[in-house]
């Protein structure tokens, strides 16, 4: 039984690792695997309210939820780039408050609005943040914390950086996933051909296969401050989708 704390999470089968492309070894250079596509969002010609989050137009800021009080947005430098910023937003009685820009990596290729297992692009959307989980012990996580060996991430990346220690702690993104377990659990509601494993983690220096990953200090800083009372979501994609 997994723990709402903390657990260690068991597989069943050989695998070691399902994050940012794993599959049978924890390499940036194997196939990847992500998350289905998202989902539409709705059109709208309303203005952000007063207190907005900076970067997003009215349909980005109408795609999420009301009841969501932190959004970790993810603003890339461009459709292809696998560079971008990350900022924690939390809700206040006057509107959003922002925190600091942290620099960060997405996928080798950029972006897409029609993602697909192997296309080394980073989803657009919003999507909830239900489950996190490391290598390492837990650092203080409110959100549920899965720790297991299976967050080896032996190799290399695109770039030629060691990948050790990436996964030493992740936020499973909710794509493609089953929200309430392990960030290693396999299911794929949508199937594998649609991807999984698309997760927040430790950046290694260099793009990646979907994720997408900040500083060791950044993702500690990020567990401690993700409340699931608080219904997190992430909001991904590059400068000019996130505008719209």
């Amino acid at each position: 039984m997994i723990q709402r704390r903390t657990a260690v999470a068991l597989l069943a089968s050989p695998l070691l690792l399902t994050g940012c492309g794993g599959g049978a070894e924890a390499t940036e250079r194997r196939t990847p695997a992500h998350g289905p596509d998202p989902a539409p969002t709705p059109d709208t010609s309303t203005r952000p309210a007063p207190g907005g989050i900076p970067g997003l137009g009215p349909r980005r800021s109408a795609a999420i939820p009301g009841r969501c009080e932190q959004a970790v947005v993810v603003t890339g430098r461009g459709r292809e780039s696998p560079l971008c910023t990350v900022v924690l937003h939390q809700r206040t009685d006057t509107g959003w408050r922002s925190g600091p820009a942290w620099p960060a990596h997405n996928a080798l290729h950029g972006w897409s609005a029609r993602h697909r297992a192997g296309d080394l692009r980073s989803p657009l959307g919003v999507y909830t943040l239900s489950d996190a989980g490391g290598l390492l012990p837990d650092p203080g996580s409110k959100l549920p914390y899965h720790r297991s060996g299976g967050f080896r991430s032996p190799g290399t990346g695109f770039e030629g950086e060691p990948l050790e220690g990436s996964f030493d702690y992740v936020v499973a993104i909710d794509y493609n996933r089953r929200p309430g377990t392990s960030p290693l659990d396999w299911t794929r509601p949508l199937g594998p051909g649609r991807g999984g494993g698309v997760w927040l983690h430790v950046d290694h220096g260099g793009p990646t296969h979907g994720c997408v990953s900040v500083a060791k200090a950044h993702m500690k800083e990020l567990l401690r401050t993700l409340d699931p009372g608080r219904h997190p979501v992430v909001v991904m994609g590059d400068a000019d989708w996130l505008a719209h």
